[in-house]
């Protein structure tokens, strides 16, 4: 009979392991993929998680906390982005995770059901070295570790009608030296400043206790914007390393417009915002336009 319980849903897959057979021959290959799949599993014993099944080159592991389950993901890939034993030439090998917490029928050892898709949805999803994972994990994290994750994009799974917002766990130091729960600030680098995003006589602000904000047409961004060029989830400003960051993750772009009349563009990609200007989504926004959102670096 089985047991309905909330889990989070952990898969970890070897990115390319076919081509590895040919670069390094079916020993070594076999050799070093099995390597990987021990990390996964050790990190996995390691956050009180337990290994549902190996299939080739891929783990599937349960946890009973989203924390456990961000806490073996980054084990996973910090301990086999740093062996440098795990390359094939100049190609390391890497790993990809997916990840999502929900309810699952827990039978036989094994667990069945769409949280199950989700998760294993996540791992199609993400790119070498990178962790994946969904809003309802996100909503179960700890502060800590809720500072370590940004909205990327949004995905449709097989068997919901609606799209998941997907989730990247930054776990690479040089991208983020704070965000991790065992790396602490340095009380003397000192304030930040305040960036102020002003639309329609709104104000938002993007400082120290509210370190991002977000951007689009969906009602549960920061700043709700409505238009035929801008996405749901169009773009959002994060303070990263005493720095605000406009990350765009839209269709068609942000623009931004300086106050000395430069005009900018990003797309998929990061610029930092200094002084003031106009942020345009999807299209370039002239101050007072309807669609404008002003912002304001101060201090």
């Amino acid at each position: 009979m089985g047991k309905d319980i909330e889990l989070a849903i952990l898969f970890a897959d070897v990115v390319g392991s076919t081509s590895l057979y040919e670069l390094m021959g079916e020993l070594k290959a076999r050799d070093t993929v099995a390597h990987c799949i021990e990390v996964m599993k050790d990190a996995t014993e390691k956050q009180n998680g337990t290994v549902i099944k190996t299939m080739g080159d891929e783990v599937m592991a349960t946890f009973p906390t989203a924390d456990c389950a961000l806490g073996a993901a980054c084990e996973m890939q910090q301990t086999i982005s740093s062996d440098p034993s795990l390359s094939a030439g100049d190609n390391p090998v890497s790993i990809r995770i997916g990840c999502h917490f929900g309810a699952v029928v827990l039978e036989n050892r094994d667990v069945f059901g769409s949280a199950v898709h989700t998760a294993n949805r996540m791992t199609s999803q993400a790119k070498a070295k990178q962790i994946i994972t969904t809003s309802p994990m996100v909503e179960r994290l700890s502060e800590d570790w809720r500072s370590a994750v940004r909205q990327i994009d949004v995905a449709t799974v097989r068997g919901r009608s609606d799209e998941v917002a997907v989730y990247e766990v930054v776990w690479q130091p040089d991208e983020a030296t704070s965000m991790l729960p065992t790396i602490q600030w340095d009380a003397t680098r000192g304030s930040v400043g305040r960036l102020s995003l002003r639309f329609h006589g709104r104000e938002v602000v993007v400082d120290e206790t509210h370190p991002q904000v977000s951007m689009g047409r969906a009602e549960d961004n920061d700043l709700v914007i409505k238009g035929n060029l801008i996405s749901r989830l169009h773009a959002r400003i994060e303070v990263n390393r005493n720095k605000f960051l406009l990350v765009d993750q839209s269709t068609n772009g942000t623009f931004v417009q300086t106050r000395r009349g430069e005009e900018l563009f990003v797309r998929r990609d990061s610029m930092q915002l200094s002084g003031e200007g106009v942020i345009g989504l999807g299209r370039l926004e002239q101050p007072g336009s309807n669609l404008a959102i002003h912002f304001n670096l101060e201090g």
